[in-house]
């Protein structure tokens, strides 16, 4: 089994292609992004489809698709993090609200409309997702979130309840008793995405430097070892990343995230499991999993390892405790016996980017020149498309329902100074896990999960 060296996404496509040339000097652009995922490149794309004459540069500090982008677990998911009492407030909170809910649906056919239009096989199918309880108190909170989410406005086709019965003939995991489903969710070859989309920019003449890091973003001008770039308008899309700017260090928490992918299944395990819809799958745990079947018939599951490296320390190609390693694969055995005498092929891990309110911001300062989006807690995938999208019109300054959006223009409250950030986010992670404990041999949710949810401010 490989570990780490970024990932198995990136092992199945052959690795990285020749890197593109870094920056030589200093340059000038109408609008450079910092940051080659999924958030710098899906606002380039949209720029330069509506405004060809854009000079728009993207500066990348180490690879395209380098950071979550290509090490995420493939989910086009309609959703997004955070309650909704931090995006509105008021007689229209549950209209805007639902506005945002609405968008991000769509968001998901408009990744698949993209690859369509380009040509693109990066396994996108758009099976929906499954979200399965594991036991009676996981059951409890998964009919609670269906019914908190019917009431800001989703109906039974936007999300509903699966019994073990209605369960059972789409995917058999052992010992779920309830379930829930959304059609909004597709899954996705998450490199082959970003290679495509990386292709696409390219074509429509943006410019694209890899191996060069930002040291610092200011108004309408950042700061390279190569020297400066001046532009009209800066983007920070560097999610996970960002606390290595300064001045952003509490902006955003880069928490950890790991996976484990299997070699291909045999025919009688997946006779035995099912997944023939290919569904991306969560169990409902408060610290939880959440897998894919792959295209070529693996399971791919991820999860918390280290929750989060004091100072905000990013870790680099992927390395991955063994202890982590063996913590997801007995989850994956757990939920899949017929799985448990296949290999490994890969585990790896990457940092995904926390809002103190674990909300998604984007917004622009048109006085200043910058503009920025990120906050995804790992549901970026379709999210950064919208908020590509939603730059796009704050930048060109085109009236649109996006820009109307709530997540446009709040500015989260910022993370404590370490070592309290450390000590609470891996703390929360540690109660979450006790509390999961005591959901095993219980029959109702883990009164302290409730109280971990209200402090934290994630539900």
């Amino acid at each position: 089994m490989r570990v780490g060296e970024l990932g198995f996404w990136w092992r199945s496509v052959g690795g990285p292609p020749p890197p593109r040339p870094p920056l030589q000097g200093p340059a000038e652009a109408d609008v450079a992004i910092v940051g080659g995922g999924y958030t710098g490149l899906w606002t380039a794309y949209y720029l330069k489809r509506a405004a060809p004459a854009l000079q728009v540069t993207v500066l990348e500090a180490q690879r395209v698709g380098f950071g979550a982008s290509g090490r995420n677990g493939g989910w086009v998911t309609g959703f997004f993090s955070g309650p909704p009492r931090v995006y509105a407030a008021g007689a229209s909170a549950r209209a805007s609200y639902r506005a945002l809910q609405r968008e991000m649906f769509a968001t998901v056919d408009e990744v698949g409309r993209f690859l369509s239009e380009h040509g693109a096989d990066a396994d996108f199918h758009k099976g929906g997702h499954l979200t399965v309880a594991l036991n009676d108190a996981q059951a409890q909170r998964l009919r609670a979130q269906v019914r908190a989410a019917h009431g800001h406005g989703l109906d039974e086709h936007d999300l509903r309840e699966l019994d073990s019965e209605a369960l059972a003939p789409r995917l058999r995991v052992d010992g779920a008793r309830a379930g829930s489903f959304t059609p909004h969710v597709a899954r996705v070859h998450p490199v082959k995405l970003a290679l495509a989309l990386a292709d696409a920019v390219a074509r429509l003449g943006v410019v694209i430097h890899e191996g060069s890091p930002v040291c610092e973003i200011a108004a309408q001008r950042l700061r390279t070892s190569a020297g400066s770039v001046h532009a009209r308008w800066i983007v920070r899309a560097t999610e996970g990343y960002t606390a290595a700017l300064p001045g952003l260090r509490r902006l955003l928490a880069p928490v950890n995230s790991s996976m484990i992918v299997t070699e291909p299944l045999p025919a009688d395990a997946w006779r035995e499991i099912g997944w023939g819809g290919a569904e991306v799958l969560s169990d409902a745990a408060n610290v939880y999993c959440y897998a894919q079947r792959t295209a070529d018939g693996r399971i791919a599951l991820g999860g918390r390892g280290v929750p989060y490296r004091f100072a905000s320390r990013t870790g680099g190609a992927g390395d991955t405790p063994a202890r982590t390693i063996a913590t997801l694969h007995r989850k994956l055995c757990a939920m899949f016996p017929a799985a448990a005498g296949v290999a490994l092929d890969h585990a790896w891990s990457g940092v995904l980017g926390v809002a103190r309110d674990w909300g998604v911001s984007v917004g622009a300062d048109a006085r200043a020149g910058l503009a920025w989006a990120g906050g995804y807690v790992g549901e970026g995938v379709a999210a950064a498309n919208l908020a590509g999208r939603t730059l796009c019109d704050l930048l060109l300054e085109r009236p649109s329902e996006l820009v109307r959006l709530p997540w446009v223009g709040r500015v989260p409250a910022r993370w404590e100074p370490e070592p309290l950030r450390w000590a609470e986010i891996n703390g929360l992670y540690a109660l979450y896990r006790r509390a999961d404990a005591h959901e095993r041999h219980s029959a109702r949710p883990s009164r302290l999960a409730g109280a971990l949810d209200r402090v934290s401010g994630r539900h």
